[in-house]
């Protein structure tokens, strides 16, 4: 059987600020449906694009920032 390690720190919070990244990003969306001027800079076909990098963004910076999880034997 595997030796079970624990979920590194980096991975954990990767994961839930691409969540809240990925919320918020859909919560300012339906807030400002109904205004085209937010993205209107962007072609219709960049956009989407766009905004799919921000919670990739989000977890990119969260897993760059948080601390390495040492294994054991690690130290």
């Amino acid at each position: 059987m595997a030796d079970r390690h624990p979920v590194e720190a980096k991975v954990k919070w990767a994961t839930a600020m691409a969540y809240l990244g990925s919320s918020g990003l859909l919560g300012v969306l339906a807030a400002v449906q109904d205004n085209e001027r937010v993205l209107e800079p962007l072609p219709d076909s960049i956009s989407p694009l766009v905004l799919s990098l921000v919670p990739g963004l989000f977890a990119f910076v969260a897993g760059y920032r948080a601390q390495h999880t040492p294994r054991r034997g690690e130290g």
